[in-house]
């Protein structure tokens, strides 16, 4: 069932709330949707922390990632990482990144990032680093050029998981639930790998485990089962994003105070 933009909009504002709610986003970060109806659009968020996303904060923005319409406030610095992945990517229909800090100790030692249980191998058969003193020297580390974003993709290239040295990572998805499964899961696959490696030696999946595991995980069942349970963790906590009225819905709301109210004039 093809989804309207109201319920796209709506669902992007829950992932991003999700994939804070879970440990991965904090006061930072950023998740993005391809627009439904238009391949050569996405949708971000403005400038603002993940877990108070509502769908009135998202804009639209052309894989340039220029704005479609001029915000009215502030927009995320590091948008051209999505725009550049789309761009490069047409498979790709979300894209989150974030700094989160069981992810971090491998973006500064350098240590591979491996699938180490079962729900591991959905960050993809092999997770590569991004550097960007390669290509650009000493920055600031934000990824804010389009000659850095491009960078970025190229990188990222076939996978769906690329750490970003001293920095953090960015995920990417054939969908937005997809999108959220690899990106929660892959952040707990590194907590386990982290308390593993301060026990003993690292016993990882294998290229035929890894290979069998990913599409296994991803199939719509697993996929929605952990939907519905994320989203209702989030639901008792009263962090859902509130919901959107479209402007159909809204019409019909309006004409029917309006019958109403001419029904009691005529009483």
């Amino acid at each position: 069932m093809t989804m309207s933009l109201d319920d796209v909009r709506y669902e992007l504002a829950l992932a991003n709330r999700i994939i804070a709610h879970e440990g991965v986003l904090d006061g930072f970060g950023h998740v993005s949707v391809r627009h439904p109806d238009d391949p050569g659009r996405y949708l971000l968020a403005r400038s603002r922390s993940p877990e108070l996303i509502e769908p009135g904060d998202l804009l639209e923005f052309t894989l340039d990632s220029e704005p479609v319409t001029p915000p009215k406030g502030e927009m995320y610095g590091e948008r051209v990482i999505h725009g550049c992945i789309y761009q490069a990517r047409p498979d790709v229909n979300a894209v989150c990144h974030h700094h989160s800090h069981a992810v971090l100790p491998f973006c500064v030692t350098g240590i591979a990032l491996e699938p180490v249980f079962h729900m591991g191998p959905v960050m993809g058969q092999v997770v590569p680093m991004w550097d960007s003193r390669d290509e650009f020297g000493d920055t600031d580390l934000m990824v804010v050029k389009p000659e850095e974003g491009r960078s970025l993709a190229r990188a990222l290239g076939p996978n769906w998981m690329v750490l970003m040295a001293r920095h953090g990572a960015t995920v990417a998805g054939r969908t937005l639930h997809e999108l959220v499964f690899r990106t929660v899961y892959s952040h707990a696959n590194a907590e386990i790998q982290l308390r593993s490696m301060a026990i003993g030696k690292i016993g990882a999946l294998n290229a035929a485990e890894r290979q069998r595991a990913e599409p296994r995980q991803l199939q719509p069942r697993p996929m929605a089962r952990a939907w519905e349970y994320w989203t209702m963790r989030l639901q008792k906590t009263g962090g859902l994003p509130p919901a959107v009225k479209s402007r159909a819905s809204a019409n019909g709301s309006k004409k029917r105070i309006s019958e109403g109210r001419a029904r009691r004039s005529r009483r």
